[in-house]
């Protein structure tokens, strides 16, 4: 626990309820100047006066556009910090193959959900004093093409795009933005794509070998360096990141 970790802090967290956004929580949560607006399908049932849960599928964009006002609280802080990181492998399936349903899902998940949320950010914060930080939780996959995943692998690549224009527009309001892949993690995502057959998926056996292997990080690993380059984020250039580099 750093310095910086004594700052008051707002986290703004999609996807808390498990896998890697869990963790995020679980290490945010051993701050005293911690407030924390979680969002996610399900909720913990957290009973912390620090933490407010708002159970929401963003996939639902008129939902979410409904419940913005809501995310950002009106308090001032030393810090502000918004962490997209819920997400959704898509239809492991190849095109030709695809749900239209499923296509929407994933780009409103994945892209567009982001990227209003990172919007309202935006509006709420950039004239605050105070650091601000938002993290977009990519993949390596949104710079490699990978058959059977291209809803994710477009989508993720959108989000980097976008995280990389909101930068550029950014620069003169203190706002760091970063599009961050936390490599391969072991989370419910992890296992639904081992679920995926092998006819749509080609590179199932490696990814079935990346468990057995026990290859994957852990999301409390992953968790710790993304938490350090919120507290450090002037060491990391550029707005693309992977975890594994660090």
């Amino acid at each position: 626990m750093g310095l910086f970790s004594l700052m008051k802090t707002l986290l703004i967290l999609t996807g808390h309820s498990k896998g890697l956004g869990h963790a995020i929580l679980d290490q945010y949560l051993k701050w005293k100047e911690i407030q924390v607006v979680a969002i996610s399908r399900s909720t913990l049932g957290i009973e912390d006066e620090r933490v407010k849960e708002l159970s929401l599928d963003i996939s639902d964009l008129s939902a979410l556009e409904a419940i913005l006002p809501r995310i950002f609280p009106k308090e001032s802080f030393e810090r502000y910090v918004l962490i997209n990181n819920a997400g959704w492998i898509g239809e492991v399936k190849p095109v030709g193959k695809l749900n239209p349903k499923g296509i929407q899902r994933a780009m409103n998940l994945n892209l567009l959900a982001p990227m209003m949320i990172t919007d309202g950010f935006v509006k709420a914060y950039s004239e605050s004093p105070g650091e601000k930080v938002v993290i977009n939780i990519s993949s390596g996959a949104a710079h490699k093409p990978l058959s059977g995943w291209s809803e994710y692998c477009s989508s993720k690549a959108g989000l980097a795009m976008f995280s990389k224009v909101a930068q550029e527009e950014l620069r003169g309001c203190g706002i760091r933005v970063f599009s961050l892949a936390p490599g391969i993690v072991d989370t419910e995502m992890q296992a639904e794509i081992r679920s995926a057959k092998a006819d749509d998926f080609p590179a199932l056996e490696r990814f079935v070998d990346y468990k057995a292997s026990q290859k994957l990080s852990s999301p409390e690993e992953v968790a710790d360096k993304i938490i350090r380059m919120i507290e450090y984020p002037d060491r990391f250039e550029g707005v693309v990141q992977d975890v594994r580099d660090f």
